[in-house]
C-alpha cells in the first residue's frame, strides 16, 4: 500500500501564535503516526511563489493522512493556523 503525504507551504504572519498551532497539531500527528520529512529549514524557490516554510509529512497511507486532517484534534490546530498563517496544503499518494 502506498504511503500518504501532506505537502504544506506556509507563510507565518504571527510567529508567537503559530507556536500554539504546532503544539496543538503535535497531538494529532502523534495519534496518526506522522513522520516529518521536511519541516521548515533552508529552501530555494525555483518556480512560482515561494513560501517561508515548506513541510512534508509522511503517513502509512493516504487514508491515514486524510484521517489526521479530518480529526477533531487537527481541526482545532487548523483553526489556530488559519488565524496566524497563510498556507497551501495538499495530500498526495506516494508510489509503491
Amino acid at each position: 500500500m502506498p504511503k500518504g503525504y501532506w505537502i504544506a507551504r506556509v507563510d507565518v504572519k504571527d510567529p508567537e501564535r503559530y507556536k500554539d498551532y504546532v503544539a496543538t497539531a503535535k497531538l494529532a500527528f502523534e495519534a496518526h503516526g506522522a513522520k516529518f520529512l521536511a519541516r521548515g529549514g533552508a529552501h530555494e524557490g525555483l518556480e512560482g511563489k515561494a513560501r517561508g516554510r515548506n513541510v512534508v509529512i509522511e503517513f502509512a497511507s493516504l487514508e491515514k493522512a486524510r484521517e489526521c486532517y479530518n480529526s477533531e484534534q487537527y481541526r482545532k490546530a487548523a483553526a489556530i493556523r488559519q488565524s496566524c498563517a497563510d498556507a497551501e496544503l495538499v495530500i498526495v499518494e506516494g508510489v509503491d
